[in-house]
Parts: C-alpha cells; sequence; structure tokens
C-alpha cells in the first residue's frame, strides 16, 4: 500500500474528479468518479467507486463498486430522458438545464465516521447513515441508518446492533475520530488488541 499524507488525496490511475475536496490521508481507488462531495480525514475508497453530492465523514470505509448519492431523472417530467437538461448536447441553440443540476447537487447524501460500506452497495440521494455503520455488500440503502447499525438488504433494513446503545453512545461521545494524528499513533495497539468496550474504559 502507498504512503498516505496529510498534504494531498492519493488518487489511483483513471479516476474522474469534479468539484471534490479531500481531508487528510485519504485514498482514492482506481478509475473511481467523486463529483460535488467531500471526504474526511482518513476515508478511502476502492476500485470502481462513485460518490456524488455526499459528505463523507472520517475513517470512512468504502468498498470497490459502491455507488453513492446516484442521481434521479425527473420522473414527474414528460420524459425521463437528459435531452431536456444536457440539451446543449443535443441542440446548436439551446443551454443545460443549471436549476436541474443546482437541484441534484441540493440533495445531499451524508456519510457517518468510521463506516463501512460494503462492496456493491448503492446509497440513495439524501440518505444519512450514522457514525459506526456497516452497510452490506449489494444493499440498496433508501432510508437513514442509524449508528452502530448493520443494515442489508434490498431495501436494506436493519439486522443487528454492533453495539448496545449504551457502548455506542459511549463511543460517539469519546469521538476519537476527532484525535490527533499523534494520538491515533499512540493509541495504535490499544485498536488493534482491546475490544471497545475496553477501549472506552481506558480512554473515555
Amino acid at each position: 500500500m502507498a504512503r498516505l499524507t496529510a498534504d494531498a488525496p492519493f488518487i489511483h490511475a483513471d479516476c474522474s474528479i469534479n468539484d471534490a475536496s479531500f481531508g487528510a490521508y485519504v485514498e482514492i481507488g482506481q478509475g473511481s468518479r467523486i463529483a460535488h462531495s467531500s471526504i474526511g480525514d482518513y476515508s478511502y475508497c476502492d476500485r470502481f467507486a462513485d460518490i456524488a453530492n455526499t459528505t463523507l465523514g472520517k475513517f470512512a470505509n468504502i468498498a470497490a463498486f459502491v455507488r453513492i448519492g446516484a442521481t434521479d431523472h425527473p420522473m414527474d417530467k414528460a420524459s425521463l430522458h437528459h435531452f431536456h437538461y444536457r440539451s446543449a448536447s443535443y441542440f446548436d441553440d439551446a443551454a443545460d438545464d443549471a436549476d436541474w443540476f443546482a437541484h441534484r447537487r441540493s440533495r445531499r447524501t451524508m456519510i457517518g465516521h468510521d463506516t463501512w460500506i460494503g462492496h456493491g452497495a448503492q446509497i440513495r440521494p439524501e440518505v444519512t447513515i450514522g457514525h459506526g455503520a456497516v452497510v452490506a455488500s449489494g444493499a440498496i440503502v433508501t432510508k437513514d441508518v442509524a449508528p452502530y447499525m448493520i443494515v442489508a438488504g434490498i431495501p436494506a433494513t436493519p439486522l443487528r446492533a454492533r453495539f448496545s446503545d449504551a457502548i455506542a453512545d459511549r463511543m460517539m461521545a469519546l469521538a476519537w475520530w476527532d484525535w490527533p494524528h499523534d494520538r491515533l499513533r499512540a493509541a495504535l495497539d490499544d485498536f488493534r488488541q482491546l475490544r471497545a468496550e475496553e477501549f472506552l474504559d481506558r480512554y473515555e
């Protein structure tokens, strides 16, 4: 694995990046497309992720072929086709529909800190994935996911909580994802070896 830095994201080959901002120690996998999105510190996506109109928290783990914030077609109009909003591609005397694109960008998807989005999952616009949540491979998420909940299926439904409510509340209060880089390094062995409750007992 490449050495990541705080200064600039490590962007693999063949990526498309448009109107995106990146935190420290970020990695963007080969062939991924990132548009109108912000990617928090330490977050990464694997190959061929497609992330649009999304605020991605810190330490998010995005597997290959995930799609987040997929844009909609206008179902209430006479036609679904994009000729009437990508009009400049079809007509010499017509401009694209700026209002439609602004509407799309306003429908933000929010992905919390320390989340795991499994291979091939899809998360719809305007959905919030809580801190510490897990979305199983192949799931299609159409509704908000509570912090530290594991969801799966089409449409995604809760399987089980990662932690009890008490542990989840303590973990969110600790907010270790906001620790500085040197404190993360100092606690590295405990991240590796301690179970969640033991970690909380030591660091609260």
